[in-house]
């Protein structure tokens, strides 16, 4: 049992403070609605154990952060990986490795419990919230357990503080000092799934002060201390760490999935249908690639997947510029599974984002055996233990039942959305000969991109089922019935950045759409996996210092528009600058008023010239919280307010933009320093990791400022050769 036990967090709303160590596979569950009904599922077989129960603590073998760090990541056997040991036999044979360059956290932060959080055993959740209290200055006990009926299989617990309660009239005539102080501080534990420990249920406030001192010496903390047997502190020249999550499988490995496996051996055992499917070599492709990035990218990190066998099943990495973007544009991610789903030569899976450019960048990938509910739940827990638990606002995806079953088991709170270009495709594709009707493809598209509201919608779609006798089609039933993930009258509180556009459906998902080919082999894709991402990142380079140095040029006198070309990147200027173009619109109506909330209504033509076919928004303008909302939602839809609010701002006197509607996302003068947070300012100064970590922080600092112009970059390389001869002094002093 290690001092430092694997956990996962619930959902992101719950804020982590401190931040998680990065060796802590974080995941995204709802607790229980209701704690009072913990246990019902159950009913009356389970038993009460007592209450004030102090743990047993010696069966827990706690060594220190259980760290043993090696330094060749995969070159050997997947036992030489750095491993956090357990002494409690393993419940599966699952592996899940993670290596992070010279990012392992040695420091004692352990975050605060939440709703969600989940353990692979019961010593687990007690130590962790032991080795939690005793951060803090407070001990714990167990409160109460239940087991099953005729069975001593712990079912659930309460941990608290052990200053809960009060003394018993008995207890309080003792000579003892009185602890107690009536504390409501605690954790409920629930056994989910037969082998799984949740919080669902947590109090964190405490009516009394923390006492360091007194608390290293309670029964808890004392028990701990006496089995903690080592801390390992890391070396300084260790290029590569891993961190394995799960306790990997003892049997001999075989089969291409393997990374250290001859070539050529599989054994007829293996199902290859649980593994990921590789040709001849790919395996040391995959190790190659590894290597060679964790020695050209800090915080690169990877994780791998095993299988009972320990051949390989599922791979994901992700390299520090693209943790570092995430945190800028991690609103809105699209998840690209056109590889898996359409059976290409690769099995890839790209996490993608946009930009300040509306440029789609990489925020990690993934090679995947399967498209399963597993593959996509350990693909998901992998990226976001990567993003220290932080789930996106809204994620995209294609239509599958099992990954839209993996992203509400990992991403509860994230609104899940499908591509409109994707249904639309699929929805011609199941039709038959409607297809070919011209008709139908017109009445269809009207439905879908033109009404603005829900009843407009569902009144269209019904009109067009009867027309074409569609009332029996299962397949666009069942589309029907999801129609709020894809149809766009229903995503209007949904923000999507831009990267979705409604009005032709299409879907700026794809990074790689280009660049990889039904018959691209792996080894082709690794040879030009560095040169893409790194063009990628050269074009949004020359964009920034084109947008910094360029002054648009302007189309109207409206003064919005000139207030956003100074703010906003070329690109997104350019369409904003689109909505200003069309301000002048047929008339602005007042149709509702309720006290500083007026409702407008915005006539405008449909083409240039064609007087016959006007279309109705509504705009709603709060004057008092200077909010602005219509009912085209061009807002949530692509980051910048729509012609039609531009309208209603200027109708009513007002001179700029408000504040809230201009995103930081998007701004040109925002400083966006791209290497990964990685935690606190305090800086262990006897932990070399932590030294390379700030270090490297603050120059790239300088880096990103020696950029803005030639005499930054002078100014910059001057700063470091001096710094650099300053270091070599002190080198000297020491020799």
């Amino acid at each position: 049992m290690t001092g430092d036990p694997a956990f996962s967090t619930g959902d992101h709303h719950h804020a982590l403070s401190p931040s998680p160590p990065p060796n802590l596979l974080i995941t995204m569950e709802e607790g229980s609605q209701n704690s009072e009904q913990l246990f019902e599922d159950d009913g009356n077989e389970l038993e009460m154990e007592g209450n004030d129960i102090d743990i047993d603590s010696n069966s827990l073998d706690i060594e220190g952060n259980g760290l043993d760090i090696e330094s060749n990541g995969l070159q050997d056997d997947c036992d030489g990986m750095l491993e956090i040991d357990d002494n409690h036999e393993s419940n599966g044979d699952d592996a899940t490795a993670v290596s992070i360059e010279n990012g392992i956290s040695q420091g004692k932060n352990y975050p605060p419990p939440v709703v969600g959080m989940e353990f692979e055993s019961y010593d687990d959740a007690y130590n962790y919230y032991n080795c939690y209290a005793k951060e803090l200055g407070f001990a714990i006990r167990v409160k109460s357990s239940w087991t099953k009926r005729n069975s001593k299989e712990k079912r659930g617990a309460v941990l608290c503080c052990n200053c809960e309660g009060f003394k018993t009239i008995k207890e309080a005539n003792s000579r003892r000092k009185e602890t107690r102080t009536g504390c409501l501080a605690m954790i409920r534990l629930r056994l989910v799934e037969s082998n799984r420990w949740r919080v669902d249920e947590v109090k964190l406030e405490h009516n009394h002060l923390f006492d360091h001192e007194r608390a290293q010496n309670c029964k808890s903390h004392k028990k701990m201390d006496a089995v903690a047997k080592r801390k390992v502190e890391p070396t300084v020249d260790v290029e590569v760490r891993t961190i394995k999550l799960y306790r990997t499988s003892t049997a001999d490995p075989v089969g291409y999935g393997n990374l250290n496996s001859l070539e050529g051996e599989i054994s007829e055992t293996v199902d290859r249908s649980k593994r990921l499917k590789l040709n001849k070599g790919d395996s040391q492709i995959i190790y190659d690639f590894f290597s060679h990035i964790q020695l050209t990218s800090p915080n690169f990190v990877y994780l791998i997947d095993l299988n009972d066998e320990g051949c390989l099943r599922n791979v994901f990495w992700m390299d520090s510029r693209s943790r570092a973007a995430y945190g800028y544009f991690g609103d809105v991610v699209a998840v690209d599974t056109t590889c898996l789903s359409n059976k290409y030569e690769i099995p890839l899976v790209a996490f993608v984002g946009v930009n300040h450019h509306g440029q789609s960048i990489l925020l990690g990938c993934g090679l995947l055996a399967d498209d399963t509910f597993e593959s996509y739940v350990w693909l998901f827990r992998a990226w976001l233990t990567c993003m220290s638990g932080r789930s996106p606002q809204t994620i995209i995806t294609n239509h599958c039942r099992a990954m839209q079953s993996a992203i509400s088991e990992v991403f509860p709170r994230a609104h899940h959305r499908l591509h409109l270009s994707h249904v639309m495709q699929s929805l011609f594709e199941n039709l038959g000969e409607l297809q070919e009707s011209g008709v139908f493809q017109m009445i269809l598209n009207r439905t879908v991109y033109e009404t603005v509201k829900v009843d407009e919608f569902e009144m269209g779609w019904d009109d067009m089922i009867r027309r074409f006798g569609l009332a029996d089609h299962a397949w666009l039933c069942t589309l029907y019935e999801e129609r709020e993930r894809w149809a766009p009258v229903y995503q209007k509180d949904t923000f999507f950045a831009g990267m979705c556009t409604f009005e032709n459906g299409e879907c700026r998902s794809s990074f790689f759409d280009s660049f990889v080919h039904k018959q691209t082999s792996l080894k082709e894709f690794f040879g030009k996996y560095e040169l893409l991402v790194q063009e990628e990142r050269k074009i949004e380079a020359i964009n920034d210092l084109e947008s910094r140095d360029s002054n648009p040029l302007l189309k109207t006198r409206c003064f919005y528009e000139l207030q956003l070309s100074k703010l906003y990147t070329n690109e997104i200027f350019r369409r904003f600058q689109d909505e200003v173009v069309m301000m002048p619109c047929f008339s602005i109506t007042q149709v509702h008023a309720n006290g500083p909330v007026i409702t407008y209504m915005i006539k405008e033509h449909e083409a240039e010239g064609d007087r016959s076919n006007i279309k109705n928004f509504e705009v709603m303008h709060d004057k008092a919280g200077t909010e602005i909302r219509c009912i085209c939602s061009c807002f949530n839809f692509n980051g910048y307010l729509c012609r039609h609010c531009l309208c209603v701002l200027h109708y009513n006197g007002v001179e700029e933009i408000p504040f809230q509607y201009i995103l930081s996302r998007w701004r040109k003068d925002f400083k966006r320093l791209y290497i990964p947070e990685l935690g606190s300012n305090n800086i262990d100064i006897s932990n070399p990791v932590q030294w390379f970590d700030h270090l490297h922080r603050q120059a790239m600092q300088v880096v990103e400022e020696g950029m803005i112009s030639r005499d930054h970059y002078t100014v910059a390389w001057q700063a470091f050769k001096e710094s650099l001869n300053k270091v070599r002094l002190v080198a000297d002093k020491n020799v």
